[in-house]
């Protein structure tokens, strides 16, 4: 790939051997605006190696004293392949062998022979795990926490109403810049694995104490519907939920928190986040911060009520949670 400030491109310098062969590259190097060497070095490499030369040619070093032997790397790649080891389990093996290794130097050499995703050892999947699906087995069983960060609308609305080049959205931009910023709400959801039954609530920070007291209206929301037992309370790694105080909301139920960085582990209120982005935040212009954390309660009403939903069968979430309810309350009796 050429860089930005190369004088001339592949093209270009086709155009500079062209015109050599009939004038002088002094003449045709001072035309095209670039150095008697530069041109000397292209017209050389062409008359060398043909098209291949008038291509980049690799910044690597032709001698690399300090790189990993081939014998090291092709062990590397075969510990990968058969054994399906981690950099870490390959550099300890291959310390225990005699030959010290830095982990993060088998992690690059897994990156340069394409191997250093678990997917890559075998194209075809044949041989690839598949991540065991979780699964809620009755109301109750798994709820998913999130907090969602949106930003403030200002009093009228703000550039989706009046436009990106509208006066308001040059005073926001104005603002912005003496580090006015209009903040964020912090969208706290709540959703029953089971049933997809779900619960947001439209606060002004993510702190543990705000957190725990939502929590306990969410509880409450829940038993509302039936939901009295909770035997798995599924967040992130966020600060708020690492607190100490948070385990007073637990009473009872299972904290369990996710991979960091994997965010499919909570997936289903990840999956609804989504949706309340497409279908209630973005899908209209909110003129204030009121009006849209008063029909945030709306939208709590028709989600769980009169929104069909495909998990459920294209029925509303508290369909499903009746009839799990009825039938867990049937396997008891």
């Amino acid at each position: 790939m050429t860089h930005r400030n190369a004088p001339l491109s592949v093209e270009g310098r086709r155009r500079l051997v062209a015109r050599c062969q009939h004038r002088s590259i002094a003449h045709v190097a001072a035309e095209m605006g670039i150095s008697r060497q530069c041109a000397s070095k292209w017209v050389n490499r062409w008359r060398r190696h043909g098209e291949l030369g008038l291509l980049d040619r690799s910044s690597t070093p032709h001698h690399q004293p300090r790189a990993t032997p081939a014998g090291v790397v092709s062990r590397i790649e075969r510990l990968r392949r058969d054994n399906k080891w981690s950099a870490r389990r390959i550099a300890f093996e291959l310390d225990g062998d005699g030959t010290a290794i830095a982990v993060r130097t088998v992690t690059r050499q897994l990156a340069h022979l394409g191997l250093h995703r678990r997917r890559f050892l075998d194209p075809t999947g044949e041989n690839n795990r598949t991540p065991r699906p979780i699964v809620a087995r009755w109301p109750g069983h798994m709820v998913h926490v999130d907090v969602k960060k949106v930003g403030r609308i200002p009093d009228g609305g703000g550039w989706r109403v009046h436009g990106a080049g509208s006066e308001q959205a040059k005073l926001a931009a104005r603002a912005k810049k003496r580090g006015a910023r209009a903040g964020y709400v912090y969208l706290h959801s709540v959703v029953d694995g089971y049933s997809r039954l779900a619960y947001t609530e439209a606060l002004d920070d993510e702190k543990a104490e705000t957190a725990i007291r939502f929590m306990h209206r969410a509880r409450a929301f829940l038993a509302a519907h039936g939901i009295t037992h909770i035997h798995r309370i599924v967040t992130d790694n966020g600060s708020c939920y690492r607190a100490h105080d948070f385990a007073k909301v637990l009473r009872g139920a299972r904290h369990q928190r996710i991979r960091p960085y994997t965010p499919r582990h909570n997936g289903k209120v990840e999956r609804y986040q989504r949706i309340l982005a497409e279908e209630f935040l973005y899908a209209r212009a909110w003129t204030s911060d009121l009006q849209r954390s008063q029909a945030l309660q709306v939208w709590n009403i028709h989600y769980n009520y009169h929104r069909p939903h495909t998990a459920a069968g294209n029925r509303p979430p508290v369909i499903r949670l009746h009839a799990g309810v009825t039938n867990v309350m049937a396997s008891y009796t």
